[in-house]
């Protein structure tokens, strides 16, 4: 019967947790919700719902078994209120009560839309009754398409919007198909370039469907963040983004020069552009707001090495700058190449590949080799060890037996500046970190830059550099122009680009590892309630952010230059909200190039050296951390391989200790990956349907009679099916995974007469998987043991018809042999068995 004023309606399904339905009309002004009507037009008949179309009572019509109240209760629609459809139900939060009309508002958290949703809405409906989001069903990522390959960001725009359905789909697609053409004439594009289309992706099909304009525009925010935050910044960022692009530029200027000069070996201007053009790029292209690119002492140091063997390979000279600086195009350019089409490809998760040991082990060898390294230019042996074959191109034991035999020649002069500074500086370091918690502006403070200025003004007052203190002259590029282009891929530079290979490709790697540590630590803007709203970190944006930075600063013969942690963090804590303090960076560094070059004339080289010992100091600090958690965990394997690649790298070379530390990392994901996790599943006592894992907990789970019960906790795929048969096996012959295949049979064979393969966890499943899945069942089968899959994927997934099209479902019995439930599995063994042992003995049956 239709609801009447006069009667109460059907209790409707609400979409919320709780049930309640207001006891009397919300009168929310006309400003609460765009289009929302007035109490005269909720009792319009435009808004009648019959009773023929409303949802199926939550209960029997005639009793309300919820609640035993009388009619007016709160818990009851009031006999005034038209009933309205469910779609027409709104959740608003409480602070929107304060706009009702002068009254307090009773409608507590749900409130009736008074007008009707409309798809030609302007923004996302969100507050629609199927804003639940989901998966659209025919979505080129199920039924393949271009999507599948390309992604739906690129495949959505090279194919346009599509369209729902062709128009052979039924009534319902044709009503769908006639919205979306509705829709389209809203947007005024889309449904022509499509036309006969019956797929489109999720990302679009969610778009449509919530009346989202400007589908392609959305995708060129997403890619280029610079468009997203440019329109949110305001002029109160403006101060501490430019106070922290001062601040890191007095620290880190100073460093580039010495990144330059002392570890990558080329002229001290190719570090300055590293903050020239990659933060900039950054800026334009990064998906983290606060993190700061720049050159790196680790991948300096790689691309020194690279520097080092072709000065050793006859290629260049120690003096060639330009064709040094050439060099380290190439390696920054491959470098960025590497990264750049990682991230087209959508490997962001190849920060994972390296394992934490690998990182700590070789990150504190390249610090231990840092601060070798620069023992001799500030000792003042630089002349001494170019003449001493093997020691300036050698290992770091190499250059320590040097140093032990030849330190009676230390320059005195250049000990004292070098030291002193370095001492100057650790103090203030330990200074700031214990007084910044209370006294936060002495992060402002440059001490790296005063005691940069300090050493220039009394080596050119007192004369230092007449007295034997080497310092870093003229500062300009080898070819004389300011920023010279040099593009690194052409074909002279071919054998440069054979030797950097593998180089570059670790720089890519460690360098996007940091970059990643440093993004995650800092976080996007969505959390930062005073900061940029809405961007989001993603791995892949990041790649092809980095990427398109160190291909650029390649062909300006750069070093690498990736988000280092401590630069971020120092750019946060000064004042840097938004990408901002890095395009000043950028700014502060070409006024730099342009017009103070002469002023660091009188550098002593040795504080440069010393300014890169504190960074290689910073790399060692955190190794005693984490070699004491490891020996509290009692993990020897990573010690070991932390001691391998940090003894490796030392004694011999960067090369082999980067060789054993890929090697051993790449063994151990494949070793992880390719070992199935099948588990024995015994009974838990006292119950009927818990089952547990009899490997872990052995003493608490009893096994069935005659049954072996097997789950399969992952997909199988090519890389974990191959030994797949063999861990089966030792299941049927010992029960366990763990015994060794020396051991002879213990396992009863008459307690393998039935499997029961629970696959819950297989989400996913490919060719090869579904090859030795059937080659196993296949086994069984031939052998006379009856096989049951338990809780499998419903009907019409993609493993169901994998299954179906193998044999798997027929060679086992049909479907009956599916089940939901490792119990019901077990009643069906039983039933079976006992079904073939009266066949088998047609006496014992009675009757």
């Amino acid at each position: 019967m239709s609801p009447t004023p006069s009667q109460p309606s059907t209790p409707l399904r609400s979409r919320s947790h709780s049930h309640h339905h207001p006891s009397t009309p919300s009168r929310l002004k006309r400003s609460h919700a765009p289009g929302s009507s007035s109490q005269d037009e909720l009792d319009s008949p435009t808004f009648q719902t019959p009773a023929s179309r409303l949802p199926p009572p939550l209960y029997p019509s005639n009793t309300d078994q919820r609640t035993n109240q009388p009619e007016d209760s709160p818990g009851r629609l009031s006999p005034n209120v038209t009933p309205l459809r469910p779609r027409h139900w709104r959740n608003y939060s409480t602070h929107n009560c304060s706009q009702a009309e002068g009254e307090t508002c009773e409608h507590g958290s749900l409130s009736p839309k008074i007008r009707p949703s409309s798809p030609r809405s302007i923004g996302s409906t969100l507050d629609d009754a199927n804003s639940f989001g989901g998966r659209y069903a025919r979505s080129q990522s199920i039924v393949g398409g271009p999507n599948t390959v390309l992604g739906d960001a690129i495949g959505d725009t090279l194919f346009g919007d599509g369209r729902f359905f062709s128009g052979d789909g039924g009534a319902e697609d044709g009503k769908e198909q006639g919205q979306a053409r509705s829709w389209s004439r809203w947007w005024g594009r889309g449904d022509r370039k499509d036309r006969g289309s019956n797929t489109m992706s999720t990302t679009r099909w969610l778009a449509t469907k919530h009346g989202i304009r400007n589908k392609r525009r959305l995708y060129l925010i997403y890619y280029f963040p610079f468009l997203q935050w440019i329109t949110q910044y305001r002029w109160s960022f403006l101060k501490g983004d430019l106070i922290a692009a001062l601040t890191m530029a007095s620290f880190y200027i100073p460093m580039s020069l010495s990144y330059a000069s002392n570890l990558g070996h080329i002229p001290p201007i190719n570090g300055l552009y590293s903050f020239v053009f990659n933060p900039l790029i950054y800026a334009l292209l990064g998906s983290c707001p606060q993190m700061v690119v720049g050159p790196e002492a680790a991948g300096s140091l790689l691309l020194g090495t690279v520097v080092k063997s072709s000065i050793n390979g006859g290629h260049s000279g120690d003096e060639d700058d330009d064709m040094n600086a050439r060099i380290a195009g190439v390696v920054t350019g491959m470098a960025g190449a590497v990264i750049l089409i990682a991230g087209l490809s959508r490997l962001g998760f190849l920060d994972s590949v390296l394992s934490r040991p690998f990182l700590r082990g070789f990150i504190s060898a390249i610090g231990f080799v840092i601060l070798v390294d620069q023992l001799i230019p500030e000792m003042g042996l630089m002349h001494l060890a170019k003449h001493v074959g093997g020691v300036s191109h050698g290992s770091s034991l190499d250059k320590i037996m040097f140093l032990v035999q030849n330190a009676g020649k230390a320059h005195r002069l250049t000990c004292a500046v070098a030291f002193g500074s370095f001492a100057v500086i650790m103090v203030c370091r330990e200074l700031k970190r214990r007084l910044q918690p209370r006294i936060p502006s002495i992060a402002y403070i440059p001490d790296r830059f005063i005691v940069v200025v300090l050493s220039a003004i009394l080596t050119c007052n007192l004369g230092w550099d007449k007295q034997g203190l080497e310092i870093l002259g003229d500062v300009k590029s080898s070819t004389g122009a300011p920023f010279p282009f040099r593009f690194p891929f052409i074909p002279t530079h071919m054998q440069h680009v054979r030797e950097a290979m593998s180089t570059s490709f670790l720089i890519a790697l460690l360098g996007f590892f940091e970059s990643s540590v440093a993004a995650k630590s800092l976080g996007g803007g969505e959390a930062k309630k005073d900061g940029l709203q809405g961007m989001s970190l993603s791995a892949n944006r990041e790649l092809v952010a980095l990427g398109v930075a160190n291909v650029v600063g390649g062909c300006f013969m750069a070093l690498p230059a990736f988000g280092g942690y401590g630069r971020s963090k120092v750019n946060a804590s000064t004042g840097g909200r938004t990408p901002m303090s890095s395009i000043f960076l950028s700014l502060i560094t070409v006024m730099c190039i342009l017009f103070l070059l002469p002023y660091f004339y009188y550098l002593p080289k040795a504080v440069l050296s010393s300014m890169i010992s504190v960074v290689a100091y910073s790399l060692i600090e955190e190794a005693p951390h984490d070699i004491s958690f490891f020996l509290h965990i009692r993990a020897y394997p990573e010690l070991f391989l932390m001691s391998l690649i940090f003894l490796s790298t030392i004694f011999y070379s960067l090369s082999l200790g980067i060789a054993l530390g890929i090697g051993l990392s790449l063994l151990s994901v494949v070793r992880h990956a390719t070992k199935p996790r099948i588990q024995i599943l015994g009974k838990v006592p006292n119950t009927h349907d818990q089952f547990e894992n009899a490997e872990t907990s052995p003493n608490q789970v009893e096994f069935v009679d005659g049954c072996l019960i097997v789950k399969i906790p992952e997909p199988l795929t090519f890389a974990n099916t191959g030994d797949l048969k063999a861990r089966l096996r030792r299941l049927e012959l010992y029960g366990t995974t763990t015994a060794h295949p020396a051991l002879p049979r213990v396992r009863d064979p008459q307690h393998n007469s039935n499997i029961i393969f629970d696959i819950h966890g297989v989400t996913g499943l490919d060719g090869s998987g579904t090859q030795v899945l059937t080659e196993i069942v296949e086994g069984y089968v031939a052998r006379g043991v009856r096989v049951f899959f338990c809780r499998c994927p419903k009907e019409g997934s993609l493993v169901w018809r994998l299954f179906e099209k193998s044999g798997i479902v027929e060679r086992c019995g049909g479907r009956r042999h599916f089940v939901k439930s490792v119990d019901e599995a077990l009643r069906m063994a039983e039933m079976e068995s006992l079904t073939d042992f009266f066949e088998r003995n047609p006496g014992e049956g009675g009757v």
